[in-house]
């Protein structure tokens, strides 16, 4: 005789410490599931708080307000709809834990403990959280449910110890930040799990983005004999609802497959995602942002339409006596294909106004770089004096090749509350602006076709704060370049290994020295989403005070 259960995967975008709006779209989508037949609505990790929660755990007002919250929707369960597998915060016995609470019949029927705490690159669970015992299987209608939170997924003694004692369905809630190519990595570690129980895997992950991080869903469900049975689309919200037929064979289940987004699609969609959700979820009523005709600040203006649509997205040209008609026609451009508005203000008055005041200061000394900076920075202060004056949030245009060598001015190009681009190389950058210029990705809000001129791509990159100024007058060319970082930053490598995957020793040391030095200019740029697999903020800490690099 069969036996059936079916299971609703709730893909959705909490937010951080919003509680109630939690809590309501928690029952929003266990409505949704209800309608579809659901016996169990599985939602993702920490989703009553939000994930990560961070320091809030710390607070016991924070933790009252959750536990209130799930006892809510625990009575919720008692209307004969769907059971509900909640992700929260949770206390017992004086210390706190990542948990999943099963929600049924009005009650909190069971309680499971996350085991395995990650303590890497983003992640520092175990400063706020404590490690719970391997958890046993939870009966739920007659059939053991085995429940691995996130991490526990990526040890084998977890899926083993539930196997052991019974489980039938294995059930992983997750708050699993998206990088380039970790979609790979996270089936790599299912298919481990189910080749080595024989058990279906149920993988919910939320959506959205939260400060640096941001959630791409992409939910799977695997049958015990591996193969890929549903998979929910990346980078939207999505419940969806699925039977399970127990046979002979086993547990058996039929879903879709959603299409998989390219890797071009995905970086692009992560920060589009990324800058909506920094923007709306903390309340800014649009972007500001400096428009160059360069392809940085091109990619930013259109990543920002996408998100929020053109009439929230203004963008001020603020030439100099070294900007080119080339530019300007180009940032009239970008603004003409976006839809979005475009205003002009020259900072030559600023630069006539520094001069001079410093000129005592600089008497005797001949312009360098101290200049192109005043340029940089009054087009800073004009940014966020706009800002100031009208609400919107300055956007920082500079990319990750940038921000890894310094070749950014602190307060000014460096400006902003978000640098949508600060996790993205300057070759990743030409691509994606290619492909953007040929598609138009799922919920976009900017226009079909080109979002810039081609020959805001094609151009050579210049900062134009002098005569025919260059990029590759100060660092070496992108290819070269961000191979090199990303041997250093990506790879942890040092400059032996990087010199042998085929670049110059010189030039390799050149660059790890600008890396080194620029520590200080990241420590104070703003957050930006991460894409790679080693982002700077949290990802990756490195001293200030560093005599390290002085000794190669």
């Amino acid at each position: 005789m069969s036996q059936a259960i079916t299971i609703a995967l709730a893909q959705i975008n909490p937010v951080v410490g919003d509680v109630t709006g939690n809590v309501a779209r928690i029952r929003e989508a266990r409505t949704r599931a209800a309608r579809d037949g659901a016996d169990l609505v599985v939602f993702p990790e920490l989703t009553v708080s939000g994930y990560p929660p961070e320091d809030l755990v710390l607070k016991a007002a924070f933790l009252d307000a959750v536990e209130g919250a799930v006892e809510d929707l625990a009575a919720d369960t008692d209307d004969g709809g769907p059971a509900v597998l909640i992700g929260a915060p949770w206390r017992v016995e004086d210390h706190t834990y990542n948990a999943v609470l099963l929600l049924d019949k009005g009650a909190i029927a069971a309680t499971r403990l996350k085991a395995h705490l990650p303590n890497y690159g983003v992640f520092d669970e175990a400063r706020v959280f404590t490690a719970g015992p391997l958890p046993a299987p939870i009966l739920f209608r007659g059939i053991q449910l085995g429940v691995m939170i996130c991490e526990d997924m990526w040890y084998a003694d977890v899926a083993d110890g539930l196997a052991a004692l019974g489980a039938e369905i294995l059930l992983v809630p997750n708050g699993s930040p998206f990088e380039l190519a970790k979609a790979g990595v996270r089936l790599e570690r299912a298919a481990e799990r189910v080749a080595a129980t024989g058990l279906p895997l149920v993988y919910v992950n939320q959506i959205g983005g939260q400060d640096e991080l941001v959630f791409d869903g992409a939910s799977f469900v695997l049958a015990g004999s591996g193969e890929m049975v549903a998979r929910l689309p990346a980078w939207r919200e999505e419940v969806t609802t699925l039977t399970f037929t127990r046979n002979d064979a086993g547990w058996q289940a039929e879903g879709a497959l959603a299409p998989e987004p390219g890797a071009d699609e995905s970086l692009y969609q992560a920060m589009v995602l990324g800058l909506r959700d920094y923007v709306t979820k903390n309340g800014f009523p649009g972007v500001v942002l400096g428009l160059s005709g360069g392809i940085d600040s091109a990619l930013a203006a259109a990543v920002a339409v996408d998100a929020l649509g053109a009439d929230k997205v203004w963008c001020v040209m603020m030439p100099s006596p070294y900007t080119s008609a080339e530019s300007l026609e180009d940032a009239e451009g970008v603004a003409r294909l976006l839809g979005c508005r475009l205003d002009s203000v020259s900072i030559e008055p600023a630069m006539a106004a520094f001069g001079t005041m410093l000129a005592p200061s600089f008497a005797g000394h001949k312009a360098d770089i101290t200049e192109e900076n005043l340029q940089s920075r009054s087009r800073g202060l004009t940014l966020m004096a706009l800002s100031n004056k009208f609400g919107p949030m300055v956007l920082s245009t500079g990319n990750k090749s940038e921000m890894s060598t310094g070749y950014a001015t602190l307060y000014g190009d460096m400006c902003g509350g978000y640098a949508v681009l600060k996790d993205v190389y300057k070759t990743a950058v030409f691509a994606v602006c290619r492909w953007r210029n040929l598609n138009r990705p799922d919920g976009a809000l900017g226009p079909n076709g080109p979002v810039m001129p081609e020959r805001v791509i094609t151009k050579p990159p210049s900062a134009e704060l002098k005569p025919d100024q260059k990029d590759q007058d100060t660092l070496p060319p992108y290819d070269q370049l961000d191979g090199i970082l990303s041997c250093l930053i990506e790879g942890e490598m040092g400059v032996t290994e990087t010199v042998a995957q085929g670049y110059l020793e010189d030039v390799v040391r050149r660059v790890w020295r600008m890396l080194d030095r620029a520590e200080y200019k990241r420590r104070q740029a703003p957050p930006g989403v991460k894409i790679t697999g080693r982002s700077f903020g949290r990802d990756r800490r490195y001293p200030i005070t560093n005599g390290f690099t002085r000794t190669i």
